[in-house]
């Protein structure tokens, strides 16, 4: 009898520690499966071409961090990846968001926050928020490991350049078209250095110099990001308009109505002159500033701004641009009046450039065209005031407008 007992309290206690054990590997296999879940996004998002891919999880939402290298328009390429992650990268009831960057420097977010009670979450497009709140774990998200870095990888970037002028009678227009590659590499958080040559194709009217190949733009900018949705981007080199030197750029989106921005800009620039790769260049500094409100209209992605500037030749004006934008294009008008000037005015536009998704093969250099091209009319035929400078060769109105919430939101419903 004794050993029929013994028996029986050995079978009970080795029942036991099989219930147990097979109770706590139960609790662990949600975690496990959460954990693999995530990865698996992560890992078909770089498979996908996206860069600097990670993600994380606390107690309140699943963060995915990503930068969109593989497709030439941002509305598309967010959507993408929007579609992967509710495919197979959702928390289980949980919110989730996906923070995007640019040149590894935060731009928006993109939050979905699931119905309590649903057994199964079926996110679509249009249950993302999009906007400038980065929310309360993106101290955490950047701090986490990610795949596939953009620094140190090389983009040599085909810029083709069209100037036209009307100002001989017999000559419906005068030409010059250049195609103008620029090597284009970050090696640290928000900077980018650019080296661009230019080479002449066409010149019909445009001098000499204009028929030598020379560098373009040669610049380090260097991007960051401060708190209460503000950006301020600083940069020194030779710009285009003939000119070299610095240039600080600060933006600031209203945080309780994302539809309002406001900007402003100075920089301290002297003249320059390529002969070939023979650089001449002056000692006399012009100081240019601006100051400017901008308003979008989400129905109809319709952006009104206004500016108060001084121009290179010293004169202070106003200007006011509308311009709306499209998936493929962005097109506007603007108009200006300076003090001891005329008023002018004209169109402008950017046409997005195929081929619209691309792949990068580890650190072999990635030769593609440029992300758009567009042409700015000056119907008053303007030629001495009004004159500024950009400090990037991929500084245009359809770039400015690439992360705007509102724009990327119209893109996720639309696609």
């Amino acid at each position: 009898m004794r050993y029929r007992n013994s028996n029986m309290r050995k079978c009970l206690a080795t029942k036991t520690i099989a219930r147990c054990a097979a109770l706590f590997l139960f609790c662990l296999l949600p975690l496990k499966g959460i954990c693999q879940t995530g990865e698996s996004t992560v890992n078909t998002l770089v498979e996908m071409g996206f860069e600097n891919v990670g993600w994380t999880e606390d107690g309140k939402e699943r963060v995915y961090v990503l930068q969109n290298s593989a497709y030439r328009l941002n509305g598309v390429g967010i959507g993408k990846a929007v579609d992967i992650i509710q495919k197979m990268g959702l928390p289980d009831k949980k919110p989730c968001r996906v923070i995007v960057l640019d040149n590894n420097v935060p731009q928006i977010s993109l939050y979905y926050k699931p119905i309590i009670g649903d057994s199964v979450p079926e996110a679509s497009r249009r249950d993302w928020n999009v906007s400038y709140d980065l929310g309360g774990t993106w101290k955490e998200a950047r701090k986490i490991g990610r795949k596939n870095s953009s620094l140190f990888k090389v983009d040599v970037v085909v810029y083709p350049e069209v100037s036209l002028k009307n100002l001989i009678i017999t000559q419906i227009y005068q030409v010059l078209f250049n195609l103008s590659p620029a090597v284009e590499v970050s090696f640290w958080k928000g900077m980018k250095l650019t080296a661009q040559v230019v080479i002449p194709v066409y010149n019909d009217g445009y001098g000499s110099l204009a028929d030598k190949v020379h560098p373009g733009f040669l610049t380090l900018q260097q991007t960051v990001r401060l708190p209460y949705n503000m950006w301020i981007t600083g940069t020194v080199g030779t710009f285009n308009s003939n000119r070299f030197g610095g240039d600080i750029k600060v933006k600031h989106v209203l945080m309780t109505d994302e539809r309002f921005s406001f900007e402003g800009r100075i920089g301290l620039t002297a003249t320059d002159q390529w002969d070939g790769f023979r650089l001449n260049y002056g000692t006399k500094t012009r100081l240019t500033w601006d100051l400017g409100a901008n308003f979008y209209w989400p129905q109809y992605n319709l952006q009104a701004s206004a500016k108060f500037a001084q121009y290179l030749l010293g004169e202070k004006g106003i200007r006011v641009d509308f311009i709306r934008h499209f998936r493929y294009c962005s097109i506007g008008f603007y108009a200006m009046k300076a003090q001891g000037a005329k008023s002018n005015g004209g169109f402008r536009f950017q046409i997005a450039l195929p081929p619209y998704k691309y792949k990068r093969k580890g650190y072999i250099p990635r030769v593609t065209l440029s992300q758009n091209m567009g042409i700015a009319y000056n119907a008053g035929n303007e030629r001495y005031y009004y004159k500024g400078y950009r400090t990037n060769p991929s500084e245009n109105i359809m770039r400015d407008n690439s992360f705007n919430p509102y724009f990327i939101k119209s893109e996720l419903l639309n696609f």
